[in-house]
C-alpha cells in the first residue's frame, strides 16, 4: 500500500507525508529522548521542524520472558478470557431483551469460560511443549537519526551547535 504523494506537478508532488525530498543527516543519538530534545530545541528557535524527521535505526526484537507456562496457568487464563468474552456477549444480548437479565449474563459467562478453557488448552497442547513460557515482545531502535531537508540543513546545524552539551557527529 502506498501513501498518496500529492497531485502530479502540484505542491507536495513526489513527497510523502512521512518523507522528505532530499534528507540529510543532522545528528545521530543513542536514545529517542535525545533526538526529541534536539528537534524541540530547533522548534524553540522557530526552525521549520516540519522539515525534520526522527528515524529509528538498527532495530532489535526484544523478548522479555515473564514466566513459565503450566497447564493450570493456561487453563486459568482461558477461563478468565472466556468469561470476559461471555460477559460482553451477555451484555449485548441484554440490550435486546427485558427478561431474565441475570440468567442471560450467567449463562453467557459460563459458556464463555468453558469455550475459553477448551480453546486455550487446545492451543497449548498443539505446541507440544516447544514453548512452555510466556513473554512480551517489543521492537526497539538502538540509534535515532534526525534528518532534515537539504534546503535548511545548514541552518539546522548552526542552531543545533548552540544546544547545551553539543551534538553528535552525524557521520558517527
Amino acid at each position: 500500500m502506498s501513501i498518496p504523494t500529492g497531485t502530479p506537478g502540484g505542491p507536495g508532488a513526489g513527497r510523502s507525508p512521512l518523507g522528505l525530498e532530499f534528507p540529510q543527516s543532522l545528528a545521530v543519538y543513542d536514545d529517542y529522548a535525545a533526538a526529541q530534545k534536539a528537534v524541540d530545541f530547533l522548534s524553540d528557535r522557530e526552525f521549520p521542524v516540519e522539515q525534520c524527521m526522527i528515524v529509528g535505526t538498527d532495530l532489535k526484537r526484544i523478548e522479555r520472558i515473564t514466566g513459565r507456562l503450566t497447564t493450570g496457568k493456561v487453563a486459568l487464563g482461558g477461563v478468565l478470557s472466556g468469561a470476559w468474552l461471555g460477559l460482553f456477549v451477555g451484555l449485548l444480548f441484554s440490550l435486546f431483551t427485558t427478561e431474565g437479565l441475570l440468567a442471560i449474563l450467567l449463562s453467557t459467562v459460563l459458556f464463555g469460560a468453558l469455550f475459553g478453557v477448551i480453546w486455550a488448552l487446545a492451543g497449548y497442547a498443539a505446541t507440544r511443549g516447544r514453548r512452555d513460557f510466556s513473554s512480551v515482545t517489543q521492537i526497539v531502535a538502538t540509534r535515532y537519526e534526525v534528518l532534515v531537508e537539504h534546503k535548511v540543513a545548514a541552518r539546522a546545524r548552526e542552531l543545533l551547535a548552540e544546544l547545551p552539551g553539543g551534538r553528535p557527529d552525524p557521520f558517527a
